[in-house]
């Protein structure tokens, strides 16, 4: 008769095993465009095979950006730390999948006992005695409404996005450490242009004061040659303090002390890469950070499944088995073997609104995921409409500005030939070399900017991807 019980409990738990409480999951719904309206001659629709992958920043054909990435990569302790989140969570979704199975425990004993001779309700038997036991134990919990399997879906749901928080510091990084770089480069430009200008500077001081020892020009003129040469010269200084920041600044994102890190300058001018655009609805599957509150997304619905399953009954199957003896004999014989087997079924009688309140709270917080998915990915297609809105018009900005350059370098070469000639003054020469300076630091900005800008739209798009 309890072998017929026990053979009912156990067909009864097989048929409740499938059962799930969680409510079926969809991503989120969340308003998608047909396509981006920010396409330009510099960021190009293309079909996904034609997207950045891998080592993106290869774009520029820097070696020494490519090096300073690699080190990044294997020495940053930002990405370090991410790499331990995600293993943790890796263990964790390990840990929780491992309920799903039986757990069997080993015992092994030797215990030697003395009874009261007065204690209660003592008859008779020695006082003394020994006691010898080997066993083992198993325990499993029947998953009858999937609190177990849901338990297991969340936590492999984190560690989904632990690995695309992973993805999104390494693309943060990258796209950081490549920014950075960029700077510090048109910092460089900067600086060559400001030394140029300050030697032209100083022999044209040095002609302006000849001329006013020969009487055809004024101790003024020398002044002003005198100021705009000291003002190049202060620019040059401040410039060389701003890069000296950005080197540093570019040692702690590759893992290597400031005060041991140097990057010389360079006179190589980088390529003005086009940046490939594919469908708005591509971006869903190309950026970690939506990946990433996708999948907490998901698991905050596993975690109602979770929360409702503790509402309803649990079914533990616990069993034991092993030798047990009163010591001095053999252990391991038939005689000395015991066994139990029995389901235990444990449920709430009243627990103060406890469970329905953990209900409401796991609801709830499905809801925030949700908010924070859609809010990601809003914020996703904005990143990437002012990264190309930066992309297109800044080419446009950039043809203007060239323009500029040659203008204001042709206004310096007229004012030059009409000072000498005696019909301007050495004012108009100074308004002339300080607009051409102008225009031409404007341009340099221009260019970094733009840089920065194929930079900054290949992270919005998600930067590597498979």
């Amino acid at each position: 008769m309890a072998a017929a019980r026990l053979l009912l409990t156990t067909a009864v738990a097989a048929a409740l095993v499938g059962c799930s409480l969680a409510p079926a999951y969809a991503p989120p719904a969340t308003p998608i465009a047909a396509a981006f309206k920010e396409q330009g001659p510099w960021t190009p629709a293309q079909p996904a095979d034609a997207q950045a992958r891998g080592a993106w920043w290869a774009m520029f054909s820097d070696p020494i950006l490519d090096d300073l990435e690699a080190r990044a990569e294997k020495a940053n302790p930002g990405l370090a730390a991410a790499v331990a989140a995600y293993d943790q969570a890796r263990a964790l979704a390990a840990q929780a999948r491992s309920g799903l199975v039986p757990e069997i425990d080993g015992t092994a004993g030797a215990q030697r006992t003395r009874r009261s001779d007065n204690a209660p309700l003592r008859v008779g038997g020695v006082s003394q005695y020994t006691t010898d036991q080997v066993g083992a134990s198993v325990a499993y919990e029947v998953d009858l409404w999937g609190r177990l399997r849901n338990l297991a879906a969340g936590a492999g749901d984190r560690a989904q996005a632990s690995a695309a928080d992973l993805r999104s510091m390494r693309l943060s990084l990258q796209a950081d450490l490549a920014d950075d770089y960029l700077a510090l480069r048109g910092l460089d430009a900067q600086q060559r242009l400001l030394e140029t200008t300050a030697t032209a500077y100083a022999r044209a001081l040095e002609l302006t004061r000849i001329r006013r020892d020969g009487g055809a020009a004024a101790g003024l003129d020398v002044a002003r040659a005198e100021t705009q040469l000291a003002t190049a010269r202060a620019q040059v200084t401040d410039l060389a303090a701003q890069r000296a920041l950005m080197e540093h600044a570019i040692a702690a994102l590759v893992g290597e002390s400031a005060s041991n890190f140097r990057l010389p300058p360079t006179d190589a001018a980088l390529p003005q890469p086009k940046v490939a655009v594919s469908a708005p609805s591509l971006l869903l599957q190309r950026r970690p950070d939506i990946a990433a509150a996708e999948r907490r997304a998901a698991a905050a619905n596993a975690d109602v499944g979770v929360a409702r399953a503790a509402l309803f009954p649990a079914l533990v199957l616990d069993g034991s088995a092993g030798w047990q003896t009163g010591g001095g004999i053999n252990l391991l014989q038939a005689p000395n073997t015991y066994w139990m087997l029995g389901p235990q079924l444990v449920g709430a009688i009243f627990d103060g609104g406890r469970r329905k309140a953990g209900v409401a709270a796991s609801r709830a917080a499905f809801d925030q995921a949700s908010a924070n998915y859609r809010g990601v990915v809003l914020n996703a297609f904005r990143d990437v409409e002012d990264q190309m809105a930066l992309a297109n018009r800044l080419a446009t900005e950039a043809q203007d500005q060239t323009a500029a350059v040659t203008a204001a370098r042709r206004s310096v070469d007229l004012a030059d030939i009409r000072y000498r000639q005696g019909v301007a003054t050495y004012l108009d020469v100074v308004t002339a070399q300080t607009a051409a300076l102008t225009a031409e630091q404007a341009a340099i900005q221009l260019t970094t900017r733009r840089l920065q800008a194929s930079v900054n739209l290949t992270r919005a798009l998600g930067g590597a991807w498979s």
